[in-house]
């Protein structure tokens, strides 16, 4: 039996389930439907709307009762006639909706598209490493199941506090910037429409490292390098990041075929002067950079080829003819530090230091930048297409002279003591 109330609170919430489901309206007075309420045997109660549409009789259901209360259940009615009344079905509406929520991306979706249509064909092989690690660990176990669109501001702090409080607060800023870029990837493809982090600002303080080794420090560092407990191969690429000044991850993934040296050097070749080329994929910013090498850069190459004369990697890995884990490399200076007998520093901070020691010796700021592949935003940067080769090769060769004068010093002082 059909029978026409006014709902109230009380009111639903004196119905009593029968043996067989019934419902109860509420007829609206303007001929645009009805609420109705559907009672369950099993004491259930959902609201319903009923209404018309292109002459046929619809059904759409609005949600249970206590959730939606009889307030948003009028409210919720209200929003499907304004729809009905501009010519269109709610109750299609409200499935294609449905279906569209099932069919949304979840996090881990999104995060695969983001990583092979954006991270990966745009971004330099470290980055894209240092992105699939930071989403395996500290995002994805935790909210990768979860629909893209329903995580909330609220989900990400958490995650960054947990981050934090695990003692890497500067890592929990790391992954707000990443998933702050997944999301803005995401809006822009229209896979999302709105970005959980807004609002949201790095939980760790961060001040720029400003670490370079004095005089002091980089005579004890080369004095007690050969003797240190690294690999090799980690010794030259650790003296080789100090005589070039580039990134320590681009040092590592350098390869024979990157240089112009001829494949019977060192032994039947004579160089004068020589270059490595960072191809553009593998740079920071993704651009071609060419290095110079000083005599001492030629040096220690020569050594690696030596060292592993059949690889194609230079400072490869003992596991096979790849590169060297760069956090690998980073571990065993740390371990190195009270035999070094020199603070805390690490292999990036010998670009800074070759940077900063490049400036003294008077090379021009200008210069150093470009040596240093940095990027220049200025509008007179993106005019000047000088590739300046020439006033960096002449910085690496004072740089490198500066550094063979020490290595110099280190080994008189070695045979006075005999």
């Amino acid at each position: 039996m059909k029978v026409s109330v006014r709902f109230t609170d009380r009111y639903v919430q004196n119905l009593k389930p029968k043996a067989s489901r019934y419902e109860v309206r509420e007829d609206n007075a303007h001929g645009n439907g009805a609420l109705a309420l559907r009672v369950s045997p099993n004491g259930s109660k959902s609201w319903q709307y009923l209404y018309t549409f292109d002459g046929r009789d619809r059904r759409m259901t609005l949600g249970a009762y206590p959730a939606m209360s009889v307030a948003e259940a009028h409210e919720a009615i209200g929003k499907a006639m304004v729809l009905r009344e501009h010519g269109k079905d709610p109750a299609a509406i409200s499935v294609a909706g449905h279906v569209a929520a099932r069919e949304a991306p979840t996090l881990q979706a999104l995060a695969d598209r983001f990583m092979e249509e954006y991270a990966r064909p745009k971004k330099a092989a470290k980055s894209v490493l240092n992105d699939e690690r930071t989403l395996k660990r500290d995002v994805l176990p935790h909210l990768g199941k979860h629909k893209a669109e329903a995580i909330e501001r609220k989900d990400v702090r958490a995650l960054l506090r947990a981050i934090a409080d695990r003692g890497a607060p500067i890592q929990a800023n790391r992954t707000l910037a990443l998933i702050r870029k997944l999301y803005n990837w995401g809006v822009s493809e229209d896979l999302v429409k709105t970005n959980p982090c807004i609002g949201l600002t790095p939980p760790g303080k961060e001040s720029p490292r400003q670490r370079a080794l004095t005089d002091g420090e980089l005579k004890a560092f080369l004095a007690k390098l050969p003797t240190a407990q690294i690999a090799d191969e980690g010794k030259l690429a650790l003296q080789f990041q100090l005589l070039t000044a580039q990134r320590c991850g681009e040092v590592l993934a350098l390869r024979w075929d990157e240089t112009d040296l001829p494949k019977e050097w060192p032994e039947n070749a004579l160089v004068a002067s020589a270059w490595w080329t960072i191809p553009a994929a593998k740079a920071k910013n993704r651009k071609e950079h060419r290095v110079p090498l000083s005599c001492q850069a030629l040096d220690i190459l020569a050594r690696a080829r030596v060292l592993n004369p059949d690889r194609q990697t230079v400072f490869p890995s003992p596991r096979g003819d790849k590169p060297m884990v760069e956090t690998a490399l980073g571990r065993a200076v740390n371990r190195n530090l009270d035999h070094f007998k020199v603070p805390a520093f690490t292999p990036h901070d010998l670009r800074r230091t070759a940077a900063t020691h490049m400036t003294t010796l008077e090379v021009p700021r200008l210069v150093v930048s470009k040596l240093l592949n940095h990027v220049d935003s200025e509008i007179t940067g993106r005019y000047d297409r000088h590739s300046y080769d020439a006033q960096k090769l002449d910085a690496v060769r004072e740089w490198g002279q500066k550094v063979a004068s020490i290595v110099a010093a280190i080994a008189a002082e070695a045979r006075d003591q005999k």
